[in-house]
């Protein structure tokens, strides 16, 4: 299961690389408290690279604040 964490282009791009890692590591703890192997989840942050919908930088976009959850890691 691989869990990628993104965020918006609001804050530095330091600030969003550390706020997508958060995102994705609680997302896959609480995947692991639901019973999924820990060894069986890949964690990735990207970000504010790869944008759901693309916006100017410092520009808040709720739809950017996401993780998005998938069989393997593509």
């Amino acid at each position: 299961m691989a869990v990628v964490g993104h965020a918006d282009r609001s804050g530095s791009a330091g600030f969003n690389q550390r706020l997508s890692q958060r995102r994705a590591e609680a997302v896959a703890a609480a995947l692991v408290a639901e019973g999924m192997p820990r060894s069986a989840v890949s964690v990735r942050a990207v970000g504010e690279r790869d944008p759901a919908v693309p916006t100017a930088d410092g520009v808040r976009e709720p739809a950017n604040r996401r993780v998005a959850i998938s069989r393997n890691d593509r």
